[in-house]
């Protein structure tokens, strides 16, 4: 059903939070542009979601899931064959 490029994560305290891709490094695909980057994207749409910028945050999950449902523009990890800066592209063009 995909990989760990879709999983975004949070740490959330009282006062502060900071947001990343649930998945570690991944030295073996560094510089070959095959990462998924829907979680960072997704990362950054929590913590603006946080930040109270809500329209902003909707604006940005809509636009990843209209690239994923769409699948014209997937990564590997999604059995497509869309580099890192096609899909990030693409999800741009949907916002």
């Amino acid at each position: 059903l995909g990989s760990l490029g879709l999983m975004p994560s949070a740490c959330i305290g009282p006062d502060k939070a900071y947001y990343e891709p649930s998945h570690g490094s991944a030295p073996d695909i560094a510089g070959k542009g095959i990462a998924n980057p829907s979680a960072c994207m997704l990362s950054a749409a929590m913590m603006l979601e946080w930040l109270g910028e809500n329209e902003a945050a909707k604006l940005i999950e809509a636009a990843v899931l209209k690239v994923l449902v769409e699948g014209k523009t997937l990564t590997p990890d999604l059995k497509g064959k869309a580099n890192t800066k096609e899909f990030a592209v693409a999800v741009a063009a949907a916002l």
